[in-house]
C-alpha cells in the first residue's frame, strides 16, 4: 500500500524525567527533540509527481516551502519522511520559531522572497515509505537503519539533516542538560527499537529541558479569593510591565497562598484595556483581572520562548517568593534561564 496524505504522525507522551534505563530486551534510543513544525515528506511516486509537505494536522504546505521543494530533487521516488521543519534567520544567527511562523503563514506569491531571506532545514527522525513500499510494521531499529543509509547513500546534505541518535542514557542526560542551551534544541524523544509506527498514537516519550525563574504576577483568571491561572509579567528596560506568559490551572492548594496576597489593581494599571490571548498565537482570549502588579511567583518553563521573552507553552507555577520583589526579577527578553536568584 502507497502512504498517501494525509498520514497521522506518531506521537510522544511527555514525562518529566529520562525514564530509567531498560532490560537489554527492551532497549531504547533517544533522539533530539527540536522546536520546530512537525512535517512529513512526500517525494512523487514516478515521473511527473509533485513533492508533497504535510503538517502534523493533514494540512498541505508545499507552495509555502519552495526551497524544501526544490531541495527535494535530493530524494528517491516514492519516499516518505517524517520530520521536524526548521527556519534559520541569518540576521539574529540561530532558529527562529517566529520565523517559522512568518513562512507558514506566507502566501505562495511572498513565499520565494522569504525563502531566500528565512531559508528552511528539516531534521528526518523516521522513514516511513520507500521505493513506493510502506514501512510501518517495521521495528524503529531498522526504520532508522534505513534512513541513516539513505542519507549515505545520497550523501544528503542541508536542508536535509539526519536526526541525532544515542543510545547511551549518559549521553542522553548530557544532551538534555547542555544542547538544550541551543537556540532551537528542547528536549530528547526516547522510542522503543522494537517499536512500530503507530499513527495517531502517543507512543514514544518526550521530556522537555525545564528551568526555574520568576516573573510578576500582573493579572489573574477566576476571583481574587479563588484564582484560576496567573497571567505573568516582567519590566522591560523602559519600566513597562510586558506580558510573559500565563501558568496552567493553579491547584486548590496553590490558588489558596496565592489568593492570601492578592490585591486588586488601582487605577492606571498598565494593563488596563489590554486584552490575553488563551494560547500562544490564538485570537481566543482570556477573562482577565488584573491584580497588583507586586507579587513575585517562581514557575517552572520549558525553553520554548519567542525572541521577545514570551514563554509559547503555559508556565508551571511553583510557590510565591515573598522574599524578593517585582525589581528583583530578571528584565523582560532574558528567556527563562534567567532566575532572579
Amino acid at each position: 500500500m502507497v502512504l498517501r496524505p494525509p498520514v497521522e504522525p506518531m506521537l510522544a507522551q511527555a514525562a518529566e524525567t529520562i525514564p530509567p534505563a531498560r532490560p537489554l530486551a527492551s532497549k531504547v534510543v533517544y533522539e533530539q527533540k527540536f522546536d520546530g513544525h512537525r512535517m512529513l515528506v512526500f517525494t512523487p511516486d514516478g515521473p511527473g509527481g509533485q513533492v508533497l509537505l504535510q503538517t502534523r494536522r493533514g494540512s498541505l504546505i508545499q507552495d509555502r516551502f519552495p526551497d524544501l521543494v526544490a531541495a527535494a530533487e535530493q530524494l528517491p521516488d516514492g519516499l516518505v519522511l517524517d520530520g521536524e521543519l526548521l527556519v534559520w534567520d541569518p540576521e539574529a544567527g540561530r532558529l527562529s520559531f517566529e520565523a517559522l511562523q512568518r513562512r507558514a503563514a506566507a502566501r505562495a506569491r511572498t513565499a520565494p522572497a522569504l525563502a531566500a531571506r528565512l531559508p528552511a532545514y528539516y531534521v528526518a527522525f523516521d522513514i516511513l515509505q520507500q521505493d513506493g513500499t510502506e514501512l510501518l510494521t517495521l521495528p524503529q531499529v531498522e526504520r532508522r537503519r534505513r534512513l541513516e543509509v539513505l542519507f549515505a547513500a545520497r550523501a544528503l546534505t542541508a536542508p536535509w539533516t539526519l536526526c541525532p541518535m544515542t543510545t547511551d542514557i549518559a549521553k542522553a542526560r548530557e544532551w538534555l542538560e547542555t544542547w538544550t542551551d541551543v537556540s532551537g534544541v528542547e528536549g530528547l524523544v526516547i522510542k522503543s527499537v522494537t517499536s512500530r509506527y503507530t499513527p495517531g498514537t502517543r507512543g514514544w516519550t518526550k521530556v522537555k529541558r525545564r528551568d526555574t525563574t520568576e516573573a510578576i504576577i500582573g493579572a489573574i483568571t477566576g476571583t481574587l479569593t479563588r484564582p484560576q491561572l496567573l497571567i505573568l509579567g516582567r519590566h522591560d528596560t523602559t519600566g513597562r510591565l510586558r506580558t510573559v506568559g500565563r501558568t496552567v490551572a493553579l491547584r486548590p492548594d496553590q490558588a489558596r497562598q496565592v489568593a492570601e496576597h492578592l490585591t486588586p489593581a488601582a487605577p492606571g494599571h498598565p494593563w488596563t484595556g489590554v486584552r490575553f490571548a488563551s494560547t500562544w498565537g490564538s485570537r481566543d482570549v482570556l477573562d482577565a483581572v488584573l491584580v497588583r502588579p507586586e507579587q513575585v511567583a517562581e514557575i517552572s518553563a520549558d525553553r520554548a520562548i519567542d525572541r521577545g521573552g514570551v514563554h509559547r507553552h503555559p508556565v508551571r507555577f511553583k510557590r510565591l517568593r515573598l522574599d524578593v520583589t517585582a525589581d528583583d526579577v530578571p528584565p523582560f527578553g532574558t528567556g527563562s534561564a534567567a532566575a532572579a536568584g
